[in-house]
């Protein structure tokens, strides 16, 4: 693979980061390729010695939607992080995708019910008073303010969930990332590359 067939497929998977990380990572590629000239070798050799542009891209990928992550702590950095992980590899979005689809539609669910229950505890909170509840005012009051403690506590709750979740996938990230890394740098014989 020449240089520039090796640059655009880099560039074409990095497309979407930040333009400054774009920018930093084809420099840094560029200068693989600077060094490798200078030390007399081909570019497909250096090519070669470099892996997949396009499993590259990925794994960078990857590792600034975790980075992201660490350092925000919000939706869009837990959600780029997500799939980050997951476009690490064909087998990982088959085995993951179903399992995170799965979990993210009982926390969206979950997290549905809370709202919904809060409302219900504010329109009981709310109209329960006048409208004849055995117990009375007192007691229809504080049903809806225990609705909507009770709701408030499970949304609380759900958020921690969901954090641990993410953290969790994080981690099966980085694991990933470390395991594949060995395979992905360029193999040395004899000090040779």
């Amino acid at each position: 693979m020449t240089r520039q067939a090796f640059m655009a497929r880099l560039r074409e998977g990095l497309r979407g980061l930040p333009p400054s990380a774009q920018a930093d990572i084809v420099a840094d590629y560029e200068n693989h390729f600077n060094e490798g000239a200078a030390a007399g070798r081909s570019e497909a050799d250096v090519a070669a010695g470099l892996g997949d542009p396009g499993r590259l891209a990925r794994e960078l990928r990857a590792e600034i939607g975790l980075k992201r992550w660490e350092e925000e702590r919000s939706a869009s950095a837990g959600a780029s992080a997500v799939f980050a992980v997951l476009g690490l590899g064909a087998i990982d979005i088959l085995v993951l995708l179903p399992i995170l689809m799965a979990v993210g539609g009982t926390i969206f669910g979950l997290a549905i019910a809370t709202v919904a229950v809060f409302f219900a505890g504010g329109v009981v909170f709310a109209a329960g008073p006048f409208s004849g509840i055995p117990g009375g005012p007192a007691a229809a009051a504080l049903a809806g303010i225990g609705l909507m403690a009770g709701a408030a506590s499970g949304g609380a709750v759900l958020a921690i969930v969901t954090i641990g979740l993410v953290n969790a996938l994080v981690w099966y990230g980085r694991l990933h990332y470390r395991l594949l890394k060995p395979a992905l740098e360029p193999q040395t014989l004899g000090g040779v590359r």
